[in-house]
């Protein structure tokens, strides 16, 4: 099967795999992937997949991909770092700010770029108890995925009001023209006839 290159087939593609879709969700969710997350919420409010569904895999893919994230620096530590100057100074950045403003980081480091990816290792490496972590993430990991499923399926709301305002108001113009043109076509008739 070729790959679609629009919208409404690409939609029907998502339409007849939804089950494989939901795990596409969990998998981007855990990279804190914005776009596709948007996505799924725009495919939620176009009917294509539920919006239950759509916001239980982002919750929970975002959910596990920070503690395996955690897990992974909690086990390793630092020293797989090493290969990774920038990955490992962005890192000891975060940690310092995870061990004085750990509640705060937690619940809103899926939002910055900078720091999304590389968050949960720092979690993992800073002194932060598992418990506290589980706790804090899973509200954070709900937040974000409430918060930008939610902008997707506004997206698809605000876009299909757009559009639908559009084609009114552009068939309103249309209307209007046609008619106008019509009155005009009829009167240049009306005076070749008056000649003839």
């Amino acid at each position: 099967m070729m790959f679609p290159t629009d919208l409404a087939s690409f939609l029907d593609l998502i339409r007849q795999h939804g089950q494989a879709a939901y795990s596409f969700i969990f998998a981007f969710a855990g990279s804190h992937s914005l776009l596709m997350i948007l996505f799924a919420g725009y495919t939620a409010h176009s009917g294509v997949l539920t919006l239950g569904g759509v916001l239980t895999a982002a919750w929970l893919g975002s959910f596990a991909g920070d503690v395996v994230r955690f897990w992974i620096a909690r086990k390793f530590g630092t020293r797989w770092l090493g290969t990774f100057p920038s990955l490992e100074r962005m890192i000891g950045i975060v940690t310092r700010l995870a061990n004085k403003h750990y509640v705060w980081m937690i619940l809103l480091h899926r939002f910055p770029h900078g720091i999304r990816g590389v968050a949960a290792f720092a979690y993992g490496m800073s002194n932060l108890p598992w418990s506290t972590f589980l706790a804090l993430n899973f509200v954070a990991a709900g937040l974000w995925a409430c918060t930008v499923v939610g902008a997707g399926y506004a997206f698809g709301q605000l876009s299909e009001k757009v559009m639908n305002d559009a084609s009114s108001t552009l068939g309103v113009v249309m209307l209007v023209l046609f008619l106008g043109l019509s009155w005009v076509l009829s009167k240049k008739l009306e005076r070749v006839a008056e000649k003839s």
